[in-house]
């Protein structure tokens, strides 16, 4: 799994991105401890919310964690996990990586408009999917993960839509947007990179050719 980058995020090739205009809040909840008028209270969930569950999920699948990458733009643990309290990224898209009975699998969800909403609607789709295996469905299954062994070799260049997140008919105001989002993250003043820097003006540039 050394080829995936938990951060920043690694889309898989091929799989769509959905428009930011197009995102949902999530209703992915966890109940409060406490209670109000002698209800339960609902709250959000957190990062460590949504990586518990799909990380049980992955683990109710006989997938070791050593086998699994979580890729996002939420800067990483020492674990390599994203990291609880960091400021919401721009792309909230979320990718997971694993490895089963010698097969390279990937699922990524971007529906959301926060990291944590994606991960956790991983959890529920592979929990959807255990269900379907359970009733007989294990073909279906099969035919239903992605596997991931057209990604580009470490370093290779990414195509600019990807890099920005966004579409790659997305018009010039929407690259521009992205951009300015992106930049504000990834400046070396702001804590980025010169690297991730390079990369994002590199897509802008190929986007706004590509108009």
């Amino acid at each position: 799994m050394s080829a995936i980058n938990a951060y920043p995020l690694q889309w898989p090739t091929g799989w769509k991105r959905t428009a930011s205009a197009a995102q949902k809040q999530a209703r992915f909840r966890k109940a409060s401890p406490g209670t109000s008028n002698g209800w339960r209270t609902q709250r959000d969930l957190t990062m460590f919310d949504a990586l518990q569950r799909l990380l049980a999920e992955l683990e109710c699948m006989g997938i070791e964690r050593d086998d699994v990458v979580i890729s996002t733009n939420v800067p990483v643990r020492l674990d390599g996990l994203p990291r609880s309290g960091a400021v919401e990224p721009a792309d909230s898209g979320a990718a997971v990586y694993w490895r089963e009975a010698g097969h390279n699998r990937v699922m990524a969800i971007d529906l959301y408009d926060r990291v944590a909403d994606n991960i956790a609607a991983l959890a529920a789709t592979l929990n959807a999917m255990r269900a379907i295996e359970r009733h007989g469905g294990a073909a279906v299954l099969e035919r239903a993960f992605t596997g991931f062994t057209a990604l580009p070799a470490p370093g290779a260049k990414r195509p600019w839509f990807e890099v920005l997140g966004v579409s790659d008919k997305a018009t010039a105001e929407e690259i521009r947007a992205a951009y300015r989002r992106l930049a504000s993250e990834a400046h070396p003043d702001k804590g980025g990179s010169a690297e991730r820097m390079a990369e994002i003006n590199r897509a802008r540039m190929e986007g706004e050719a590509n108009q």
